[in-house]
């Protein structure tokens, strides 16, 4: 059960990761697409971060999971960039050191956890399906009610607000990531 709740939030940051370059590029439309690959980095890139951040999360690699990634991946033969290799390490700065300083490691950092919280959400609603989680419900849960979902992080999700990072409005932030994992509902489930 580990297993397939941790690939979830894997798909679950994806899509919060491809959503927030998204709404990136759309603020800066007369930029060219090779400008913006520049100052933001590929679309691919955020999204692949997103999806392996947490691959190496159990077992003997769990407590180091950033940072063991690579080592994980190698099994198969695979190896990440050093573009995605230094998002994934971003979302955990406790474990790596490496605090995040581009739109990508800001995005990974703030959106970790928020997964989680949006979620828990779906599940105490009757649906218990995603397309009905409204986002006052998330942010009432998330600035309101501290022991709900008490894991999550919530200092982290609201630093989106820095404007050396993310400069977004924790409401904008959360909607951006509640409508981009709305869009995989059936992927994980709800």
């Amino acid at each position: 059960m580990l297993a397939e709740n941790v690939y979830k939030h894997c798909l679950a940051l994806e899509a919060c990761m491809g959503g927030l370059n998204d709404y990136f590029k759309e603020l800066n439309p007369t930029s060219s697409l090779d400008k913006l690959r520049t100052t933001l980095g590929a679309r691919e890139d955020w999204m692949l971060a997103g999806f392996l951040h947490d691959i190496a999360y159990w077992g003997e690699t769990k407590a180091e999971h950033p940072l063991k990634v690579n080592e994980v991946l190698e099994k198969y033969q695979l190896k990440v960039t050093e573009t995605v290799y230094q998002i994934i390490k971003a979302h955990a700065p406790g474990i790596t050191g490496v605090q995040p300083k581009t739109k990508a490691e800001w995005s990974i950092f703030c959106a970790d956890s928020l997964t989680g919280l949006i979620t828990a959400v779906a599940l105490i609603i009757p649906s218990k399906k995603l397309s009905d989680v409204k986002l006052s419900s998330v942010m009432k849960r998330l600035l309101k009610q501290p022991k709900f979902a008490a894991g999550t992080r919530r200092e982290e999700i609201k630093q989106c607000v820095d404007p050396n990072g993310l400069n977004l409005q924790v409401e904008k932030f959360v909607e951006i990531c509640l409508n981009s994992t709305k869009n995989i509902s059936s992927e994980i489930g709800l």
